[in-house]
This record gives structure tokens, C-alpha cells and sequence, in this order.
């Protein structure tokens, strides 16, 4: 029996990689979601906590930038952490702007988070194998810098 070329293979049009890209990405969220959902955090929450607690007091256009989120995005994602105390919003440097840093409280959820975190994350190497994953983690950063403000983030 004659296999059927993969989608690649088969053309361009054979398979949309941004509606997969964005099946593949829901369904790897859920999964987080679900092993995270005891440290009462989301991924979501969880990868901009780890950004704030990396690059320190930002701006919200900056952290925006970062996690390659537009404004609305990145405000539903602060909102919950705003209000449990895990992140303070306040007046920049100049009254256009406000800064975002991450809480005394907010790094305790953080911390918190972490072991059911690394628990996806082994799950998922385990699933994919380690050359699965560094091929897929290479690919990711490529389409991510398709995006014109590409920056390092989680």
C-alpha cells in the first residue's frame, strides 16, 4: 500500500500550519492547564509571572512586545493576577505609561507552580523524546520570529 506524502511533501496547500499551529497550541494549554490547575495558575499566568520575575518592573507595551501579546491580550491575562496581589501596575515614568512588576506574592505562586510545571514539561519530553522536542522548540522560534517584534521569551 502506498503511503500518502506528509503534508509538506504534498504542497503548501495541503495542510494550513497556522490552523494546526493554533490546534497543537490549545491542546498543549489544556494540558498544562489541567497539571497546573492544582497551583492555581495558568500557563498562561504562569509563563508571564517567570517573565517579570526575570526582566524585573517593565512596561506593559514592553512586556506586551516580550510575550508577542497585543494590549487586550496581555490585559486579560494581568486582570486575574492583579487581583490576587501577584502583580502591581503602576504610573510610569511619565504619566502616559504604566509598569508591571511582579509581587512578593506573586513569586510565592510562582514558586508554587513550578514542580507541576516541570511535571508537563517532562511529560511532554517524554512524549516527544528529546529529539522530537529540540527540532520542535527550533521550529517555534523561527516561526516566532516571522513576528516583527520578536523578542526572547517563554
Amino acid at each position: 500500500m502506498k503511503r500518502p506524502a506528509s503534508p509538506a511533501a504534498a504542497g503548501h496547500e495541503a495542510a494550513c500550519a497556522c490552523s494546526r499551529l493554533r490546534r497543537a497550541s490549545r491542546a498543549i494549554t489544556r494540558y498544562y492547564d489541567d497539571a497546573m490547575a492544582g497551583a492555581g495558575l495558568r500557563v498562561t499566568q504562569f509563563a508571564l509571572l517567570r517573565n517579570l520575575a526575570r526582566e524585573g518592573t517593565v512596561r506593559v507595551t514592553d512586556l506586551a512586545t516580550i510575550l508577542l501579546l497585543d494590549r487586550t491580550a496581555l490585559t486579560r491575562t494581568l486582570d486575574p493576577l492583579l487581583e490576587a496581589g501577584y502583580v502591581a501596575v503602576v504610573r510610569g515614568r511619565d504619566a502616559r505609561t504604566r509598569e508591571v512588576s511582579i509581587t512578593r506574592e506573586g513569586r510565592a505562586a510562582l514558586a508554587a507552580a513550578r514542580a507541576p510545571w516541570k511535571r508537563a514539561q517532562a511529560a511532554v519530553a517524554r512524549r516527544l523524546g528529546p529529539a522530537k522536542l529540540d527540532a520542535l522548540i527550533a521550529s517555534l522560534a523561527e516561526l516566532e520570529a516571522l513576528h516583527p517584534d520578536a523578542a526572547s521569551a517563554d
